[in-house]
């Protein structure tokens, strides 16, 4: 891929927007590390202590794990991208947001599970399985599992909504404590009080509700910004957060039916011990999908902010920081996992001469190597999906959880077995890549030649290159310039003097003021403070990004500024020429807007 276009980017700009990404990402894969970690302990307590009956029952309820990660992730990404719209325009819009997301989760939740639990005791569960002893240990997996779906999904939802008001500490709490209860809860049930299959989903559910109510007691505070109130609920939102979200979610709804295909495939050419060789693999590979997962959950964030401030900038830069370290990252892990295939195998299986070893072990060598081009597809229907580009958010879900994988296995398990579906794996990442390609040339009409062109952002989003101005800021030599500059650019868009000028002063004032305490308070971080200056509509909008600590000016002016009159002149400036001004502290950032 040939190099990007030579646009005006400034380095720090980019700099500020990696930090914030990779300052998030270890925290978005401890929450996914919660249930991979939790399938991996299952799976070693399964394996060890009740037997190859109990992990092909975990095998069969992987549909239903897709099925409820898809859940969750419609609610979660639909409410993301719509707190996203909001945030600069409507705050009751937000309150809203959340109240709907967090009710109609519950509802849905709850409804899940009376089904999980109707289904295992009616029997129905021998449409999936005849097999009498794996049927038994289904059904009591099954309805121990059920009982913590309704905290699994409303945990989900909470986390995300932190991540957004950057309650870091509580999230990595609840986290830590859903994984040491797991693990207390499986032996517990397994070991001390033999409940054999049951007490492996209970010891799973109780640690879901664990986590789910460290997270909701900050909702009882009155440091929160939100509040759930029923009142508060705008169900005109609901189907918005639904067809925003069911695009990322398409693709995790659809693996439930891929899963279906597979493990018939695999139980008609490979039989049930290729069943239990897949669910160790997977088992173990979901540890390290958290990593792949944790960035597209970063990626999902960043994209929603940026598309609701019309940041097109930010919005390919999210993407260059996916492919010069996300993929390198990826390539790196799976280099390793593939090295260390033999150990990895013997915690699942220790008999070097029994077949379920050997295929185990090829799964661990091939698998690995299907997640740097799984980043790159899941990253881009995050994008797809935040951009509204319709029929590629769904084309792309579709092809990449169940079409390219379902296809390819079709032709591949049945000629070699168990590496055909591994290999399978591999192909979906590179068909998935076409697809992509193929929609960018498109839509720009031309062969794609970089990230920009590959990801055709729309013209609806944001605005020319020429109609804005993007500067930073490091230190007060930088500070002096700002109000030349933008007092120039805004005359150039046929700005009238007054509101020229007035742009100029304020954000010299008010960045000069970031450098002067923001910087200082906490002067082990490198710090930056980047300015938007857009033209649109005939209208100047200034927007300050920052990642000092958190400081909202309208309270600094209601507060401080009051006895002396010549304190926070510009942040008095801002306030009372502006028609609107808004001040949130995002994602760990200050952003401050104003309109005028």
């Amino acid at each position: 891929m040939r190099k990007e276009k030579e646009i005006h980017r400034p380095a720090s700009d980019y700099k500020l927007l990696s930090g914030l990404f990779f300052r998030l990402l270890p925290y978005q894969i401890l929450l996914l590390l919660i249930s991979a970690v939790n399938i991996i302990v299952d799976s070693l307590f399964a394996s060890n202590m009740i037997g190859k009956e109990a992990m092909g029952a975990m095998g069969l309820f992987a549909p239903m794990n897709h099925f409820l990660y898809a859940l969750s992730i419609m609610l979660v990404s639909g409410s993301q991208l719509l707190y996203g719209k909001y945030i600069a325009r409507d705050q009751k819009g937000v309150q809203g947001v959340f109240s709907v997301d967090l009710v109609f989760s519950t509802i849905i939740s709850v409804i899940t599970s009376a089904v999980m639990i109707l289904f295992a005791t009616t029997n129905l569960s021998s449409i999936i399985h005849a097999d009498p002893a794996t049927k038994e240990m289904f059904n009591q997996y099954l309805i121990g599992q059920a009982i913590g779906i309704p905290a699994l999904v409303l945990g989900q939802q909470l986390f995300a909504f932190l991540s957004l008001e950057n309650q870091i500490k509580r999230t990595t709490v609840a986290s830590v404590l859903g994984f040491a209860s797991n693990m207390i809860f499986d032996y517990l049930f397994i070991a001390v009080i033999p409940m054999s299959a049951f007490g492996l989903g209970l010891a799973s559910s109780l640690s879901e509700w664990l986590f789910f109510a460290v997270q909701f007691i900050h909702y009882l505070q009155k440091r929160s910004p939100l509040r759930l109130s029923v009142r508060a609920c705008n169900w005109k939102d609901l189907p918005n957060i639904i067809k925003r979200g069911y695009s990322g979610a398409l693709s995790r709804f659809v693996e439930m039916f891929r899963c279906l295909i597979v493990n018939a495939l695999i139980l008609k050419c490979v039989g049930d011990i290729g069943l239990s060789s897949f669910a160790a693999s997977n088992a173990f590979m979901a540890i390290m999908w958290t990593i792949p997962f944790g960035m597209v959950a970063v990626s999902r964030m960043l994209f929603s902010i940026s598309v609701g401030e019309e940041d097109r900038r930010s919005i390919v830069d999210i993407m260059r920081v996916v492919f010069k370290n996300c993929i390198p990252i990826i390539c790196v892990v799976a280099v390793i996992i593939a090295l260390l295939a033999e150990p990895i195998t013997q915690l699942f299986y220790r008999n070097p001469s029994d077949e379920v070893y050997h295929m185990t072990m090829m799964g661990f060598r091939m698998l690995p190597f299907c997640m740097p081009l799984a980043v790159i597809s899941l990253v881009f229907a995050c994008y797809t999906q935040a951009a509204e580009k319709k029929l590629l958010s769904v084309v792309l879900p579709v092809t990449d959880g169940f079409l390219g994988v379902t296809c390819l296995s079709l032709f591949l398990i049945p000629a070699l077995k168990m590496n055909g579906l591994y290999l399978a794996n591999i192909l979906n990442g590179v068909v998935c890549f076409i697809v992509v390609w193929c929609f960018a040339k498109k839509d720009i009409r031309h062969r794609p030649e970089n990230i920009e062109d590959l990801m055709a952002v729309p013209e609806k989003i944001g605005v020319e290159e020429e109609a804005r101005l993007d500067l930073t800021v490091r230190s007060r030599e930088e500070v002096v310039n700002v109000s030349r500059q933008v007092i120039a650019f805004s005359k150039s868009r046929g700005i009238d003097r007054r509101r020229s000028v007035f742009s100029g002063l304020v954000l010299e004032e008010m960045s000069g003021n970031i450098v002067d305490h923001g910087f200082a308070k906490d002067n082990k971080k490198n710090h930056s403070v980047d300015i938007r200056v857009v033209q649109k509509d005939n209208g100047i909008i200034l927007r300050m990004r920052d990642n000092c600590v958190p400081f909202d000016p309208s309270e600094r002016v209601k507060v401080f500024y009051k006895e002396d009159i010549m304190k926070g002149v510009g942040i008095r400036l801002a306030f009372r020429i502006a028609e609107e001004v808004q001040y949130q502290n995002l994602l760990g950032l200050n952003v401050l807007l104003i309109k005028l």
